[in-house]
């Protein structure tokens, strides 16, 4: 995603009353769009530390695609308690809890880099990824408060162009601050207390770039603070997680769910791993930190996606637009897959394109004409996120026992699934 995450988000696109709150901020659109520019370009870094942890811990890709798996299974455990604690708390409170214990993640780094073991950073991953969660619950039901029920579809993609834009920057200049190393050494020629000094060494790298991230959360949770009584009338419906479930049985709504699901493991998957699959020598053969770089490219592609994808969904039915941008997608992989050299490079990095308005145009086709069930709806969908936690281990177990190329037949069985969707919600709820 990212969801990745894209991307992406997963909240109550209108969980108040009726006429909903007042929206006493001229400049509360500038704060959202900063939140979805901050947790998208935080959970776009793992593509490239993992490639470096890789590096460090001798890991399988199986082992390696850990690092998105304790990161997306926080969609899963926080996700419904988290919804919660933002009703109980409010958009602006709980924006400012998440943006804490994203502080909290990216400070827990120093002890991980201290004791030079894999779990530490899991652990900091799994904590950090609590507080995207928690702001990605507040942002796009602040996205929905800011315009007309008409326009949602394209007003949620627009915001998502701003996640596109710090997923874009982000592994940039990560590529640059954590990538690359000593040069001439790598951990899998050292061992015992060499070993262990030469991890601490080159993951300080990764600590230098979360502390720094660290202090502009410290930042921004100052200023969020000060919009915390901006949104008059606050209201949220209380309900149980049953009610949640219960909308599983809604064919639109349930299909939906699991087209997140499968979307945010499909671009998370080929995003893990597109560093390792150009430095291939049958495909870029390039050094790690230039293919790093390339990763901006990959949700580059997203980001122009996302703006282009804002005005076509005011002329073309967002099924239609979904079910092309799948085909695509497809299309991208199977021609990377069966090809060497800059083409099965530079179309893999093209699929960013195509998952450009995958996200919300899945999310508002599966949660269209909830009404007040939406709160339930978006817990839900925010749980059906973990998919990024799924599909990636599958995908570096499958490039473990097979090759990087092979194994794109998992995310592209994915695409194939949602190109389904799309046709079968082509018309409207």
């Amino acid at each position: 995603m990212a969801i990745a995450p894209g991307l992406a988000t997963s909240t109550d696109p209108n969980p108040v009353e009726e006429h909903g709150p007042q929206v006493d901020a001229p400049g509360l659109n500038y704060f959202v769009f900063a939140l979805f520019f901050i947790f998208g370009g935080i959970t776009s870094l793992n593509d490239v530390i993992i490639p470096k942890l890789k590096e460090l811990f001798t890991l399988s890709f199986f082992e390696a695609s850990l690092v998105q798996f304790w990161f997306f299974i926080a969609y899963a455990v926080v996700g419904i308690p988290g919804a919660r604690l933002v009703k109980k708390l409010g958009y602006m409170r709980g924006a400012v809890a998440g943006l804490l214990a994203m502080m909290a993640g990216c400070l827990l780094f120093i002890p991980a880099s201290q004791t030079a073991a894999f779990p530490m950073f899991l652990l900091a991953y799994f904590i950090l990824a609590t507080g995207v969660v928690l702001v990605q619950i507040v942002a796009n039901p602040l996205i929905s408060l800011l315009g007309p029920e008409r326009t949602t579809h394209s007003r949620l993609t627009f915001a998502q162009a701003f996640n596109s834009l710090g997923t874009t920057i982000f592994p940039y200049f990560g590529a640059i601050l954590i990538l690359g190393g000593i040069a001439g050494v790598t951990a899998a020629e050292l061992s015992g207390a060499e070993l262990a000094a030469y991890r601490t060494a080159e993951s300080q790298a990764i600590v230098n770039g979360y502390l720094g991230l660290a202090a502009a959360l410290a930042i921004v949770a100052g200023v969020v603070w000060l919009f915390r009584n901006r949104l008059k009338g606050e209201k949220h419906e209380q309900t149980s997680l049953a009610d949640g479930l219960a909308l599983l049985k809604r064919p639109r709504f349930g299909y939906g769910a699991a087209c997140i699901f499968l979307y945010v493991g499909a671009e998370v998957a080929i995003g893990s791993f597109i560093v390792n699959y150009l430095m291939q020598t049958e495909v870029l053969g390039l050094a790690e930190q230039d293919a790093g770089k390339l990763i901006s490219i990959y949700w580059g592609g997203a980001l122009v996606g996302r703006f282009i994808g804002s005005a076509v969904l005011r002329m073309v039915s967002p099924g239609l637009t979904l079910a092309t941008v799948a085909t695509g997608a497809i299309t991208l992989i199977a021609i990377s897959a069966n090809t060497s050299g800059v083409v099965a490079g530079y179309t893999l990095l093209a699929v960013g394109l195509m998952n450009a308005i995958m996200f919300p145009t899945i999310f508002s086709l599966a949660c269209e004409k909830l009404g007040p069930r939406a709160a339930d709806g978006s817990g839900i969908i925010n749980v059906a996120i973990c998919g990024g936690a799924i599909i990636p281990p599958m995908y570096g177990a499958l490039a473990d026992a097979t090759s990087l190329a092979f194994a794109l037949v998992l995310p592209a069985a994915c695409y194939a699934i949602i190109a389904g969707f799309g046709v079968f919600a082509r018309r409207p709820a």
